[in-house]
């Protein structure tokens, strides 16, 4: 796989050097003009050498011509126009009588064209390959009752028994409207977001958050545009358009960050300027001390702005593209500049540095006398048997619960992975503020608030069984069903023998056949690399890390002390209003002082006025939108907080590669023009010299793009 990865690696390198010397047809030009050059140097053809100081001429012309019209466009686009020094070069090269050099110039001038075309390209890779993936057509399947059209399709009948046909059209993917039905073909890339409609659907996220194994997504799970069908095909219901998508807020965010220019490349083009007029003043030295006017143009061949106009604008093109390969994906390129100042960092605590869910933490045996006849069922296969019943949950906590589940039947035996299947689950009935029952191989589970297990409740009948893939949002979840939080916090249960639970702590009761066996406690825990982020961070020089938080104080300095964070920078119970004032009032000081850069990393929604008020906003998701996302800077795309110290570390090497490709190019030309003034250097290998300057600098700054070992 790996030899495959590299074939392919260096067949899109090939690709592009051929593309970018399609680009410059003058490139081959000049090739023609070098055969009739060599032609006529031949003795045989010596009465016509004369020509050559003309075919060279012409050629020298139209480039000048060419160069001019281009230095014209680029002061016109608001960059500086310095090929001015190119310009003078092959003039005076040609006015020296240095036919071959001013031929030598102009190749370097249309080489030089198809290495920074090439430069750009691979720098920005990964970024026109989230381009070019985007999708373009859908293929929407339209309904109709086959008693009123006379159209061909698939007859099928619907949920009220009726016919119908079903015909599927091609569209364009910007014609897609919310609630299409659409079918999606083994490979091809899904256009718009929307919803699974048929069992399953295996997925392939790579291009949105780097995700390297494809995703298994249920029926009625959200699925992101962008993402690639990885197996069969399988229908979806469009739940926005395509301009409202996951996927187009992505090439947004790629071409700002393609069309922008921080600071230190502006800054690059400026010092362009006193470098041209330093070129031109060695060169006027070494002609007047000299009186020889060769001096002049062996010095003019060697002066090159390339590492400040090239090298700069590619080795942030290629940190950008870098960071958008690692899943991270930024608004402009001088997020680059601001990640590599910054000095505080503030992070919300509830699905940032914790998990999204409350995860089961231990399970509590029941001390009753009733409960004893169970001693013999292990936690366990306590946990295996509420996993299955609560994965027929729609209650957002249930979710803890059946993932702790499916980890404990990994654990257990492999008889009871053949016996405790979903197949054996028997009357699923969920009562929503209390808890949910169902009947697992024969015995009767119920789990929730104490009472509902023991079976003091009202019982109000039987439901039909609810399906844990279910669509609605997190918050609704919550506001609808407020049970298993409310399970049982903060109660002393002595007839059973439970602990007082503690404040950040929420239990879920189970029975079996009515016998309370015990219960299930869950809380808010770190991250699994939410501790080793900090400890990064601390080592890329980070000293102040703060937690912003609406929760409790208690529950905010137990996260807090184990990642790592120091207690005196717990913010806890605040409102979004409190966050954006304590970022605005650090950040207020910290520009006084030394003029840093703060950073706030959020996941929610309620993190959008806090995430814009800090210099860099980054949001962490896991491809689906928010509007944390939208305000954000910095867009996390694949939900792994360990990304915030890499892109800091990928902004920091991008710096150092820039100012050493620049400083290293630039002295290296000073010297070579402070040598040829001196006529030590012919103009011809002053001109190869020039150029071999240039692709030192160019392939020093494509180093941003590639990963340190």
């Amino acid at each position: 796989m790996k030899t495959s990865n590299k074939q392919n690696q260096r067949l899109n390198a090939w690709k592009r050097v051929w593309e970018s010397i399609k680009h410059t047809p003058m490139l081959f030009v000049t090739f023609a003009v070098l055969m009739m050059l060599c032609v006529l140097s031949s003795p045989a053809l010596e009465s016509y050498s004369y020509l050559r100081i003309w075919i060279v001429a012409i050629l020298v012309g139209v480039t000048v011509i060419d160069t001019v019209m281009g230095m014209i466009a680029d002061i016109r686009d608001g960059h500086v126009g310095l090929d001015i020094l190119a310009v003078v070069a092959i003039l005076s090269t040609l006015a020296v009588g240095e036919f071959w050099a001013s031929w030598v110039v102009v190749l370097m001038i249309y080489s030089g064209s198809v290495i920074e075309d090439y430069a750009e390209s691979s720098a920005e890779y990964n970024l026109t390959a989230l381009l070019s993936a985007q999708p373009h057509i859908a293929h929407v399947i339209r309904t109709y009752k086959s008693s009123e059209d006379n159209l061909t399709g698939n007859l099928t009948g619907n949920l009220t028994g009726e016919q119908e046909n079903h015909v599927i059209a091609d569209i364009s993917a910007d014609e897609v409207q919310i609630m299409d039905l659409l079918l999606i073909k083994p490979g091809e890339t899904i256009p718009v977001d929307g919803v699974v409609m048929s069992d399953r659907a295996v997925v392939d996220l790579a291009m949105i958050n780097g995700e390297s194994l494809p995703r298994t997504i249920l029926n009625a799970q959200r699925v992101p545009s962008g993402a690639v069908n990885g197996a069969e095909s399988f229908t979806l219901r469009a739940t926005a358009k395509a301009e409202d998508s996951q996927y187009q807020r992505i090439i947004s965010l790629v071409r700002q960050a393609q069309n922008s220019r921080p600071a230190v490349v502006r800054t690059a083009d400026l010092l362009a300027v006193p470098f041209t007029v330093i070129a031109f003043t060695i060169a006027g030295l070494a002609w007047f001390f000299s009186g020889d006017p060769t001096r002049f143009a062996q010095v003019l061949v060697l002066a090159t702005p390339c590492p400040l106009l090239i090298s700069a604008p590619v080795a942030y093109l290629g940190g950008t593209s870098r960071l958008a390969a690692s899943g991270v994906l930024i608004k402009g390129q001088e997020v680059i500049e601001q990640l590599v100042r910054v000095s505080h960092i503030f992070f919300d605590k509830t699905g940032t540095l914790t998990v999204k869910q409350p995860r089961v933490v231990k399970v509590e045996r029941s001390h009753e006398d009733s409960a004893k006849k169970w001693d013999n069922v292990s936690d366990d296969l306590l946990l295996a048997v509420a996993g299955i019943v609560e994965s027929y949950s729609i209650h957002i906590l249930a979710q803890g619960i059946a993932r702790a589940g499916r980890d404990a039947r990994q654990r257990l035996d492999g008889n009871y992975d053949n016996r405790l299947t979903p197949d054996n689950v028997k009357h699923v009935v969920e009562h929503s503020g209390l808890g949910i029952a169902a009947q697992v191989d024969g015995y009767d589970i119920r789990i929730g608030r104490l009472e509902f297990v023991r079976g003091e409740e009202s019982d109000n009948g039987f439901v039909k069984p609810r399906n844990y893939r279910h669509t609605q949002s997190r918050k609704a979840q919550t506001m609808q069903h407020k049970s298993h939080n409310d399970y049982e916090a903060n109660t002393e249960n002595v007839d059973y023998g439970f602990s007082s639970l503690e404040s950040s702590e929420m239990a879920a009761y189970m029975s079996i056949n009515g016998d309370v066996v015990g219960r299930i406690v869950m809380r808010d825990v770190p991250r699994d690399n939410a501790k080793e982020t900090i400890e990064k961070l601390h080592k890329l020089g980070i000293d102040d890390i703060s937690m912003l938080t609406g929760d409790s104080k208690d529950s905010a300095e137990r996260i807090a002390q184990e990642v790592g964070i120091k207690l005196d920078n717990v913010h806890s119970e605040l409102l979004p209003e409190g966050k954006q004032r304590i970022v605005k009032e650090v950040k207020l000081a910290d520009t006084k002082h030394n003029n840093t850069v703060t950073m706030m990393v959020g996941d929610g929604v309620n993190d959008a006025p806090v995430l814009a008020s800090a210099d860099i906003g980054v949001a962490v998701t896991d491809g689906s939108s928010s509007a944390a996302s939208q305000t954000a800077q910095m867009v996390i795309m694949n939900d792994d907080i360990s990304l915030i110290p890499r892109a800091i570390e990928i902004a920091q090497h991008t710096r150092n590669v820039m100012f050493h490709s620049v400083l290293g190019g630039l002295t290296l030309a000073t010297i070579a023009m402070i040598v040829a003034a001196f006529g030590v250097i012919p103009a011809v290998f002053g001109a190869f010299g020039q150029e071999a300057i240039d692709v030192i600098s160019i392939l020093w700054a494509l180093t941003a793009v590639r990963e340190r070992k």
